[in-house]
């Protein structure tokens, strides 16, 4: 049985379509890319902002990311358990944390930003180094 071409109509002119169909594509290089050090994106975020930021508090990033704290409480215990991120009592409110990389933290960062590298290097070979600066401003403007 011969396969038939599957018409898209209106849907290929759609930004959301369009978004998406982009997103997928982005997320399934950047796993790939990322596989060595096994980050999910958010986890990626989460080691970047510790890394800038020591000693910053969950709500913090929660906020800076636009993060549910019940979604939250899961991944940090997952850094946790890696041995990447470290909680210590907050000063001076002890009942928040200020979280800290480990020095594995530290290290696997350091990996990590080198494949980021490639997967963004891989996202100007098919835009080109223009496209990409474009991308970024267009992708800001909706954010």
């Amino acid at each position: 049985m011969q396969e038939r071409t599957v018409r898209f109509g209106p849907l290929s002119g759609y930004v959301g379509y369009a978004l998406r169909r982009a997103q997928l594509w982005s997320v399934a290089a950047y796993l790939s890319a990322m596989k060595e050090v096994d980050l999910r994106p958010t986890q990626f975020s989460v080691l970047i902002l510790i890394n800038e930021n020591p000693g910053i508090r969950p709500t913090e990033i929660c906020a800076a990311l636009g993060l549910q704290k019940a979604n939250f409480v899961p991944l940090l215990n997952e850094l946790e358990r890696r041995a990447l991120v470290v909680r210590h009592a907050g000063v001076p409110d002890r009942r928040s944390s200020a979280l800290h990389l480990t020095p594995e933290g530290k290290a696997l960062h350091e990996r990590a930003l080198q494949l980021h590298e490639n997967w963004e290097n891989l996202v100007v070979e098919r835009l080109g180094a223009d496209g990409r600066e474009q991308l970024l401003a267009l992708l800001q403007k909706l954010t």
